[in-house]
């Protein structure tokens, strides 16, 4: 993943609540963020939430951010417990409170928790599937009402704490956060995307034996691809398109923007075309902008 802006600690404190289905990733997710800063509190009661937000207000200490950790197994769980909690800590606080929601897909979640060997805390006694099926109902709410939703299905452990760093990394200021994800049509299409780009109709590198195991940050790769005829005015539409609609999602109060960017095999085209975007959102300026290419691991470089 790339950082178009270098990550800073936030400045304001801000209350995230961290929530989601069992076994999708909120204790990874709690980790990534006391790796950037935070202070990170698990399987605290509700109730206390505003509590929280009320001591540091009044003791003038709202500088550290807070994460909190919430679950099914937390005492008083439910969406409309955490809608009054979250809804009394925000009267209370004088910083941003938000939540935080990690999903996953049941085949993954079943093979998870196979892997551990660990019952789904909701049914102990019977199968993992009927557990995450009466948790997703209990959570629907939730996922509604949070501020950011990350899916983890298709990602590893390290692309999952690099996501979360790069939504929340950078929070000195109140510019929306666009993250810009290149990924493989036979892998599927990110979940959390909120607009997706299918690039399958650039010029293929795969098929040229010299660029074929390079990915779309190597130089060689990318002056290919621009080099296709129509590169040049398939980009200035896509851009002229963002120049239209980036400033409305910014007016209709979005923190996060994620749009994703696909090819076949999430290496080449997609890949170049990520970085590409990046560029341009950060240089727009007024937003904070991320490039992530889900089916490369940390040591993919140009």
């Amino acid at each position: 993943m790339t950082d178009t802006v270098a990550p800073k600690t936030s400045e304001k404190a801000q209350l995230l609540l961290v929530t989601g289905m069992s076994g999708a990733g909120r204790s990874t997710a709690l980790r990534a963020l006391e790796d950037i800063g935070f202070e990170a509190v698990d399987n605290l009661p509700l109730s206390l939430l505003p509590r929280l937000a009320a001591y540091e207000t009044k003791s003038g200490q709202a500088g550290r951010p807070l994460a909190v950790g919430v679950d099914v197994r937390s005492r008083e769980f439910s969406a409309g417990a955490i809608g009054r909690e979250l809804e009394r800590a925000r009267k209370l606080a004088r910083y941003g409170v938000s939540i935080l929601f990690i999903d996953c897909g049941e085949e993954t979640l079943i093979g998870r928790f196979k892997e551990t060997r660990r019952p789904h805390p909701l049914s102990p006694d019977r199968r993992v599937a009927d557990g995450i099926r009466l948790e997703r109902r209990l959570t629907e709410g939730i996922r509604d009402m949070a501020d950011q939703v990350i899916d983890t299905s298709t990602l590893t452990v390290w692309q999952f704490r690099e996501k979360v760093k790069a939504l929340y990394a950078v929070e000195s200021d109140h510019a929306m956060s666009v993250s810009v994800t290149s990924f493989s049509y036979r892998k599927g299409v990110p979940r959390d995307a909120d607009l997706v780009f299918d690039v399958r109709f650039l010029k293929n590198p795969h098929y040229v034996a010299e660029l074929r195991d390079f990915t779309g940050l190597d130089p060689k790769v990318a002056d290919y691809i621009r080099g296709d005829e129509i590169f040049e005015a398939f980009f200035g539409r896509l851009t002229g398109l963002l120049s239209l609609t980036l400033p409305r999602y910014a007016e209709e109060g979005k923190s996060h923007l994620s749009i994703a960017v696909g090819c076949t095999g999430g290496k080449h085209r997609s890949v170049f075309v990520a970085e590409e975007l990046s560029k341009w959102v950060a240089k727009r300026g007024g937003y904070r902008a991320h490039s992530f290419h889900r089916e490369q691991g940390p040591e993919a470089k140009s």
